[in-house]
């Protein structure tokens, strides 16, 4: 389960996406995101299908690899679902005991799991197609404008980038612990959900545990390596745009309008 998570996970491929400008997958991620939630009815829906499944082909990625990190938020999709399900008002279908399922209800717990999927497979694509270099350097040059008001932009995308390391990291030692933990006798799976909750502290501590230690080692290599912040730093690979990225833009904001446009005519 803990290795199915693909967010914050580079997968090399040498495709367009690949080689796109970093500036640009995070200008596409967030036109993508506001185009899940603002999109209306089935042809909405399929605008966004479509626009997904392009951009999955072109990177080159394995469908069933970017599947995988779906199964981490299972739950959370199944408890967003039945929310929906059970507490939207309008005309009733099924009466449950007190509960009751709703024509509107059941539409907005479908809407809400295909949103939170598309969500989870968009984020995961730019980190998938970006290394996390690419990307401190493309968020702290998209931000550069707010550095005028006294806004610590390096700072923020040097943070961003460490917490991107730090997910696959913290993954790896989870899934360590727990084999560990499951070799002396521990079972994680087993009673009800108080004692789930208890059996998890023997794994939770020494995770912190050797994630500050982690954290403590990392601040210790900077110091040592004199890193004094972004001021006057300059880049081995100063980030340009190339023909594609313009192209990219362009594609883009078609996207964008034409989602709109469907949201106003239908």
């Amino acid at each position: 389960m803990l290795r199915d998570i693909t967010i914050g996970q580079y997968y090399p491929t040498g495709s367009v996406i690949h080689r796109m400008d970093p500036r640009v997958k995070l200008f596409g991620t967030l036109v993508f995101l506001i185009s899940v939630f603002a999109y209306k009815g089935i042809v909405g829906l399929a605008v966004v299908t479509l626009f997904l499944a392009a951009v999955i082909r072109i990177s080159k990625v394995p469908f069933r690899y970017m599947i995988k990190g779906l199964r981490a938020i299972m739950i959370l999709m199944l408890i967003t679902a039945l929310f929906n399900l059970f507490l939207t008002p309008g005309d009733p279908l099924i009466q449950i005991w007190k509960l009751k399922i709703t024509k509107e209800g059941l539409m907005a717990a479908i809407r809400m799991a295909i949103r939170l999927t598309y969500l989870i497979l968009g984020t995961s694509l730019m980190t998938l197609t970006t290394t996390p270099n690419q990307l401190t350097d493309g968020l702290e040059k998209a931000l550069r404008p707010l550095s005028k008001i006294h806004v610590p932009v390096h700072e923020i995308a040097m943070m961003m980038s460490i917490a991107l390391r730090f997910i696959p990291i913290l993954i790896e030692e989870t899934d360590k612990i727990m084999k560990a933990q499951m070799a002396r006798g521990a079972n994680f799976d087993e009673g009800n959900i108080i004692q789930k909750a208890k059996s998890l502290i023997p794994l939770l501590v020494p995770l912190f545990v050797s994630a500050f230690r982690r954290a403590n080692d990392l601040a210790m290599a900077m110091e040592a390596r004199c890193y004094s912040g972004g001021d006057g730093r300059t880049k081995m690979k100063p980030l340009r745009y190339q023909s594609i990225d313009h192209g990219a833009y362009a594609i883009l904001i078609l996207y964008l309008a034409l989602l709109f446009a469907l949201r106003v005519i239908l």
